[in-house]
């Protein structure tokens, strides 16, 4: 008689973008659906799941930080089982086995959505799996992630190989979900009380299938299903096209936020990290942009100190900040990525100084964001409520559909509710306001 645990219970902590948020949410409907339960708290779990991230390395450092702990955890419990998935597994594959032996499963970015054969030793399956391809790619059903707003993944995999980025080699080439696929996902969100869906890609905007390009699907999406409020993201300048635009002023579903990478305000520097557009084509989409929507907020992200930058070029990135001025921005030191194509090139500035230069972008864009901020003082934005603030629980959270964070004093908040809130005041990083009657 075997007295081998049954594996129950389960745990996943999710490292990196809104992707590997909405893979999470897959995984744990596949394991659900099993029979394992989730649990919150990790000591209770018969498995614990890391969906990963590869895009910086210290995101990779926190994972095998946590790989360290939880070996503790494995020691006083035998039978416990460590699942790493996701983009950092598809990097390392067996060498992660190497540095963390104590991990059980390794599954790639295709591969993690079959954990639970995994666990059962279904035939076919290994403990290493990173193989790309998946047989028919709308068999992977998105889930939402809380109860009013979810992700659905449109496209999986990115075909532009930018020179810094590990993406395209740890999520494979470029893969797009049907339009029917996409409208069936959303409809499905909306009967299970979501009232906001994000649609999710590496690159939105290159989504093709069949014929339906990216406006296409948002015209479907908005058209077609019952959901009140639809945002989108990544976008990449080379693809965004005018007719997105246009689409996005004539659909009062679409929020008026638009997430549009630069990393760099110089044009050589965009040609090293292999980013196809000049920082003029780039001011042309943000000039249409800002034409077309009469109010529309504008986010980004930003590289400083990418090999051979010179103090000249990063001052065009300081200059380009400040002439767009972006409502917020993600911005980054250069970090070498191995694998990638400029990990060949010589990480010639040194980290001090690419500190010094992060630092120094961080503090303007700051500014900028509090300028922008007040233009919304006054101002009535419709807002998802998401729950009480993290720091007072007398105050509700909600998100602006410029996908701002605002705050206001309240008890019973109406989770999952859009109302309109009339901003009274404003930081570089929250807005601050009140519920008003709807006309």
């Amino acid at each position: 008689m075997s007295t081998k645990k049954k594996l129950e219970t389960f745990h996943i902590s999710t490292y990196g973008c809104q992707m590997n948020l909405a893979d999470s949410s897959t995984i744990a409907s596949s394991l659900t659906t099993r029979g394992y339960r989730r649990v919150a708290d990790e000591n209770e779990a018969d498995i614990i799941v890391l969906n990963t991230c590869s895009v910086r390395e210290k995101a990779e450092d926190r994972v095998f930080g946590r790989l360290g702990e939880i070996f503790k955890h494995k020691k006083r419990k035998p039978h416990l089982k460590i699942a790493v998935v996701g983009c950092m597994a598809q990097r390392l594959a067996d060498g992660l086995k190497e540095k963390a032996p104590h991990v059980d499963y390794i599954l790639g970015t295709d591969r993690q959505f079959e954990l639970p054969d995994v666990l059962e030793g279904r035939e076919g399956t290994h403990e290493v799996m990173t193989a790309f391809g998946h047989e028919n790619i709308d068999a992977i059903q998105p889930v939402k992630e809380n109860e009013h707003s979810g992700f659905v993944t449109i496209s999986r995999g990115c075909d532009n190989f930018c020179t810094y980025c590990i993406v395209p080699y740890v999520r494979g080439r470029e893969q797009s979900h049907s339009a029917d696929h996409v409208v069936e996902a959303v409809n499905k969100m909306v009967n299970e009380g979501a009232a906001e869906v994000t649609l999710l890609g590496q690159n939105v905007n290159s989504y093709r299938h069949e014929g339906t390009d990216f406006p296409g699907l948002l015209q479907r999406v908005a058209g077609e299903t019952g959901v009140r409020r639809i945002r989108y993201m990544t976008s990449h300048p080379k693809d965004l096209s005018r007719r997105l635009v246009d689409v996005m002023a004539e659909e009062p579903k679409l929020t008026p936020h638009v997430h549009l990478p630069l990393q760099s305000g110089s044009d050589r520097v965009l040609r090293q990290m292999g980013r196809v557009y000049s920082y003029d084509h780039y001011r042309k989409i943000i000039d249409y942009i800002r034409d077309r929507l009469p109010y529309v907020s504008i986010t980004t992200d930003l590289i400083v100190g990418f090999p051979s930058e010179t103090l000249d070029e990063y001052e065009m990135t300081l200059k380009a900040v400040r002439e767009i001025r972006f409502d917020s921005a993600f911005m980054f030191r250069y970090s070498v990525r191995p694998g990638t194509t400029a990990a060949k090139y010589e990480d010639d500035v040194p980290e001090a100084e690419k500190i010094e230069r992060l630092n120094k972008l961080i503090k303007i864009q700051q500014d900028i964001a509090f300028e922008r901020n007040q233009r919304e003082v006054g101002r009535v934005a419709l807002s998802l409520v998401e729950g009480l603030s993290r720091r007072s629980k007398e105050y509700a959270r909600a998100r602006t559909d410029g996908n701002k964070t605002v705050l206001f004093k309240t008890h019973r908040p109406p989770v999952g509710s859009i109302i309109p809130v009339k901003i009274s005041s404003a930081d570089a990083f929250t807005l601050h306001g009140e519920p008003v009657e709807e006309n």
